[in-house]
């Protein structure tokens, strides 16, 4: 896409569902010691300031992301967008890990970018928070961000945007920022990213902000589809499979826009039926105390993120062996009951598949 429309300016060709793609991805850049709190640069000085760092001491979220980087810093098109207002924010007591920024574009909008889940373990935690709380941390966040974004700027037209839990946070704060805000937003960008709670999709909120809502799914989405979702999706279609079909760099583009697909696959059905209905099968109390024992066992680790127990993973496994034995037996019981509950349902599931298509 770059080198095909990396010379014409936004001015010459308008904003697009690929642009939108290019700049949720760059809330996930490496800016920590590359952009001050307060500081507006362009992409290509950004890139510039993160030459001349230390790679070493640099954490990569995405390998793809030291080849975007350059390439956005190096085209007519995106060299001379502007950065503003970054953050990221990690705090464990509250269980938020939050990130974003904000792209001013030469046609008089903004387009703020939410980051979606790092390789941090209180990240993943969020993530699962969902499954059982209406309003999580970072939700809140972004709505406080989008609404500061606005005042700072209103005069600005504004897209919302983000992969992943990014374009979580992304309709979150779309729907649930303040009234005169919500008339400034042109479009927010779902780019695979999990729905909500029954009780966000039924809110006023929500409803009204649904026209605005653009979501893009792969063709075997999991994530895209967890939770509840009201708002029509596209289906992109993706190099790769399964689960890795999150990864936006094996989304297929063709000039401006996606190469879609007519509907998802069996198999992601499947998994957007099973998680549904064991959802069904355990109550939010039932679901927060489960997923506060799993993530007291990982924290036995004492890493800090996902990578830093693959990378010792004996010492992990033994701290979380060790941490299993020791739990009373009803948390035992809970965690049984609770993956045992997942996997029964998803076997009848697959089961009811196989005898559709092989009624013999």
């Amino acid at each position: 896409y770059l080198i095909w429309r990396g010379d014409l300016s936004f001015l010459e060709a308008p904003f697009n569902e690929i642009d939108n793609l290019i700049l949720s991805r760059v809330s996930y850049f490496p800016f920590d010691n590359t952009i001050e709190e307060n500081e507006c640069i362009t992409i290509k000085e950004a890139y510039e300031k993160f030459e001349k760092l230390d790679k070493q001491k640099i954490h990569i979220l995405q390998k793809e992301d030291i080849d975007l980087f350059p390439a956005l810093a190096k085209s007519e098109r995106f060299a001379n967008l502007k950065l503003k207002k970054y953050i990221n924010k990690i705090d464990i007591k509250s269980e938020k890990q939050f990130s974003a920024i904000t792209i001013i574009l030469p046609d008089n909008t903004a387009y703020i970018s939410y980051r979606g889940t790092d390789n941090t373990i209180v990240g993943w935690k969020e993530d699962f928070n969902m499954s059982f709380k209406s309003h999580i941390a970072s939700q809140i966040s972004a709505k406080e961000y989008l609404n500061m974004i606005a005042e700072l700027y209103p005069n600005k037209k504004i897209r919302v945007g983000g992969h992943s839990k990014g374009g979580n946070l992304a309709v979150y704060a779309a729907a649930f920022c303040l009234k005169k805000i919500k008339n400034k937003i042109i479009q927010v960008y779902n780019n695979d990213g999990p729905g909500f709670c029954k009780k966000i999709i039924e809110s006023n909120e929500y409803i009204e902000i649904l026209p605005k809502i653009h979501t893009f799914i792969p063709q075997s989405s999991v994530v895209g589809r967890l939770l509840n979702h009201e708002e029509k999706y596209t289906v992109v279609e993706s190099t790769q499979v399964g689960l890795l079909q999150h990864d936006l760099y094996s989304w297929q583009v063709l000039g401006g826009k996606f190469v879609t697909l007519e509907e998802v696959t069996n198999g992601s059905q499947i998994v957007d039926k099973t998680i549904k209905e064991w959802l069904k099968s355990i109550s939010p109390e039932e679901r927060g105390k489960f997923l506060d024992i799993l993530f007291e066992i990982l924290n036995s680790t004492d890493a800090k993120t996902l990578s830093e127990m693959s990378s010792n993973w004996f010492a992990s496994a033994k701290a979380v062996l060790t941490t299993y034995k020791n739990l009373d037996s009803e948390n035992k019981e809970i965690i049984i009951k609770t993956i045992t509950s997942l996997m029964n349902i998803a076997k009848r599931n697959v089961l009811a598949r196989d005898k559709k298509q092989n009624p013999k």
